[in-house]
């Protein structure tokens, strides 16, 4: 499968050989739903707490007598229907909201997102992207002449220019390819690989 390569004025190049197993996946809308919102539930914390009617401050005193007022009969403020009560059904800290996903789905689900932004011309390649000092500028001004502004770049190394240039960039993440996540590749506008990256994602989910 052929894909372009860049130059540092994301113009074309030349041509890559892209692994056809990795680029040239059908679409599988589904699957990648799937993995995304899995991905999304595993990064949850279970830190969220809510009281139930034994937890919350309340008297044990009949608030009202039980006939004559006319109103539905009550014997505690703490009942879940009171505005102040307990809930009936609180969440709790140890509460799990893991998603299992088994590897097979996971690298097919993968695939099917790289090659769906091919397909949709989000993807470029590179030979590989260095900058001489941790500056921000000097990266900003790097992607500005190929002209990407939301851009995750996966590269098969991220040295500390690269990862001190980067980070106080709001449009712009830099990853090596074992960190590349369903989320990431879905929620920036363009994906820029090194050639040396596509090797490793061959061999993670190809």
């Amino acid at each position: 499968m052929q894909i372009e390569l860049l130059n540092d004025q994301g113009q074309a190049a030349s041509k890559f050989d892209a692994p056809e197993t990795l680029f040239g996946r059908d679409y599988n809308e589904d699957l990648i739903h799937q993995i995304v919102v899995a991905y999304q539930a595993n990064a949850r914390q279970g830190t969220r707490a809510q009281k139930d009617r034994e937890q919350v401050k309340h008297s044990t005193k009949k608030p009202f007598k039980q006939k004559g007022t006319g109103r539905a009969r009550a014997g505690m403020t703490s009942s879940p229907i009171w505005r102040g009560g307990g809930r009936a059904f609180p969440n709790s800290p140890e509460e799990n909201f893991t998603q299992k996903i088994n590897k097979k789905m996971y690298r097919a689900g993968m695939a099917s997102i790289f090659s769906q932004l091919v397909r949709e011309g989000r993807l470029a390649v590179v030979d590989s992207i260095k900058i001489e000092a941790p500056k921000t500028k000097l990266l900003a001004a790097k992607l500005k002449a190929m002209n990407l502004q939301s851009v995750l770049v996966i590269s098969e190394e991220v040295d500390d220019n690269l990862y001190f240039a980067s980070r106080n960039l709001a449009n712009v993440l830099v990853v090596e390819p074992r960190y590349a996540d369903p989320v990431s590749l879905v929620h920036y506008k363009k994906v820029l690989i090194t050639k040396g990256a596509i090797d490793k994602l061959k061999e993670m989910f190809a």
